[in-house]
């Protein structure tokens, strides 16, 4: 397939930031791919090569680009760097760059997307002391046969800075209509998404089996699961509401969530993230597979920090001591653990998400075998709001952060967030419920002792109808010295020069940024406000909501997605929630 029919879609859909034109874009593009590339073009409209968890990255630098760009061209790399800094974008800088070549390529090959794929992936391959070297040969291979447009998204991709503005959602529609003619069927391809986490997966099975494929799609041992969520209440009586009259009730434990694939003496760990984490955790390695008792099993688990002296439990930072590249053995026995399990997924080859949780529970229990190391999170069987505060006491003193609760007769949901589990934390239990994840979608340049770095963040929700982040607030408050230097260090790489078509907000930023990093605030209120778009007219016409004083509580949330966000829903709730006499004082600001 000619790369140029991928180039000039890239071009239409970086030029319109509405979701039906970008569907139709992708209909298009898919109706003139070949089933055999179909997952190639998929992972390349997501700016990656392979699924997430595989950890498959290109790493090519701006510098190296650069070098690459001047070897095809012929052109002084200080010039190059002169039009970037013009343009604010190497790719459409290339372009320019390109169009005055002063070396003549007389043999030509043909630019196709199999051919920019598999460069690409060798690029992603490439360790060692004359890895660079290599890079800049391949990358400089292409762009002597590609067009100016061909090598603006050849650079982008290889840069990450390809931003289309697709979501999932709108590829899964787009590769409902495709292939089986109706959008409807997106539901079917949203499951085998969100079984297997692998998009250009899904697109192969559609493009070559139909809808048929899709129907009979199975869950695979180390192609992780998206994670069930938890909508979150703050009190009993909020429980007692929504969950009816008998339900399970388990600690809330601080710790790191993670998916566990066994298969004989083989384990692979995965993040709620989908990232595989297996190096930070070799104690777990080691352990686990000599405890289950299964041929082979996904379970779920939540890792949680412990003073081994008085086995409590410790808080969720401890955990990130173990994330580290060097010196994983000290780490292991500075920062001990246990394996806290919840839930089974998979065991013996057959799926078990569509089980009823207590079926479920019923199973894992006989799968894990306890000791000091592996345990199942404490569970019980509620009725009564008496049992709730009775269970949530006991968790609180044990160390937890509160409560999950399960209806009893439910199945797993990968993928989505609903009332079929809640959580119910300390900080829910006050007027507003004021802890929430929000992502960071925006910065500010600080002053004074914050010059050099972000003073100031803008921050959204995640919006599930309209799979975009609309703001709902400023924070700049709560930072340290050092939690301003982590997110500048995390935030810098995800810096982009257009607002990404997702972002939906009426304040501008100094710079904008991916939304993909997750930071924890608390407030004291939840307001009106004609500025930021969460709920946008739900409550009032011409009027979002917005958080009164936010601040950073200094827990940066690299365990979750974007999407993991709180939601527009749970915001509108938590205002809802108020009292009476706080909501009255609620103005537009």
């Amino acid at each position: 397939m000619e790369y140029s029919i991928l180039a000039k879609s890239f071009e239409k859909m970086e030029s319109t930031r509405k979701r039906l034109e970008l569907t139709q874009y992708l209909v298009e593009l898919f109706e003139k791919t070949p089933q055999d590339v179909i997952s190639k073009i998929t992972y390349l409209l997501q700016g990656k090569l392979r699924p997430d968890f595989e950890g498959i990255e290109l790493g090519v630098a701006e510098k190296l680009a650069i070098r690459a760009i001047s070897k095809s061209s012929g052109i002084a790399i200080k010039k190059i760097e002169e039009e970037y800094n013009k343009r604010g974008d190497l790719g459409h800088a290339a372009a320019i760059i390109l169009e005055q070549k002063t070396q003549t390529t007389f043999l030509v090959e043909s630019i196709t997307v199999e051919r920019v794929y598999e460069t690409l992936f060798k690029i992603a391959r490439l360790e060692g002391l004359r890895s660079q070297d290599m890079k800049i040969k391949y990358i400089s291979s292409l762009l002597n046969d590609a067009s100016t447009l061909e090598a603006t998204y050849i650079l982008k991709i290889l840069l990450g800075t390809l931003r289309l503005g697709v979501a999932e959602n709108t590829v899964m529609d787009a590769l409902a209509i495709a292939y089986s003619g109706n959008k409807e069927n997106r539901k079917m391809l949203e499951y085998a998404y969100n079984v297997s986490t692998d998009l250009g997966k899904v697109a192969e099975v559609i493009a070559t089996d139909g809808i048929k494929g899709i129907e009979e799609f199975k869950i695979e041992l180390f192609n992780p699961i998206r994670p069930m969520l938890a909508d979150r209440v703050k009190s009993e009586e909020e429980v007692m509401e929504k969950m009816g009259n008998e339900f399970a009730i388990e600690y809330k434990l601080d710790g790191e969530r993670v998916q566990i694939h066994i298969e004989g003496e083989k384990i692979e760990l995965f993040s709620r993230s989908l990232e595989k984490i297996s190096s930070y955790y070799p104690d777990i390695i080691e352990k686990i597979p000599k405890i289950i008792q299964a041929e082979n099993a996904i379970l779920e688990a939540e890792i949680v920090a412990i003073n081994e002296n008085t086995g409590d439990f410790l808080p969720f930072q401890e955990l990130m001591h173990r994330r580290r590249k060097y010196k994983i053995e000290k780490a292991v026995t500075e920062y001990p653990i246990t394996v806290n399990f919840f839930d089974v997924l998979y065991c013996n080859g057959k799926n078990c998400i569509e089980l009823s949780y207590i079926e479920r529970r019923r199973k894992l229990e006989k799968i894990v075998k306890e000791n000091e190391f592996a345990k199942y999170i404490p569970m019980t069987i509620a009725k009564t709001k008496n049992k709730i505060e009775e269970f949530f006491e006991n968790s609180i003193n044990a160390g937890s952060e509160g409560l999950m609760l399960k209806m009893l007769d439910k199945p797993y949901q990968a993928g989505s967030r609903g009332s079929h589990w809640l959580k119910l934390k300390r900080e829910y239990r006050n007027e507003l419920g004021d802890s929430l994840d929000l992502v960071v979608i925006g910065g500010f340049f600080g002053k004074g002792r914050r010059t050099g770095s972000y003073g100031t963040l803008l921050l959204s929700t995640y919006d599930e109808n309209t799979d975009t982040f609309p703001s709902i607030c400023k924070v700049g408050t709560g930072f340290t010295d050092e939690s301003l230097d982590q997110l500048y260090q995390i935030l810098n790489p995800k810096i982009t020069i257009k607002k990404n078509p997702r972002i939906n907000s009426e304040m501008e930023a100094d710079v904008w940024f991916e939304p993909e990093l997750v930071i924890e605030v608390v407030a004291s209120e939840i307001t009106l406000s004609p500025i930021h778009k969460v709920a946008q007219d739900e409550i009032r016409k011409n009027a979002g909501l917005a958080l009164r004083f936010p601040k950073f509580t200094g827990k940066i949330r690299v365990e979750k997605m974007a999407e993991d966000a709180s939601t527009d829903e749970e915001v509108i709730s938590l205002y809802k929630g108020q009292n009476k006499a706080a909501r009255d004082k609620n103005l537009i600001e």
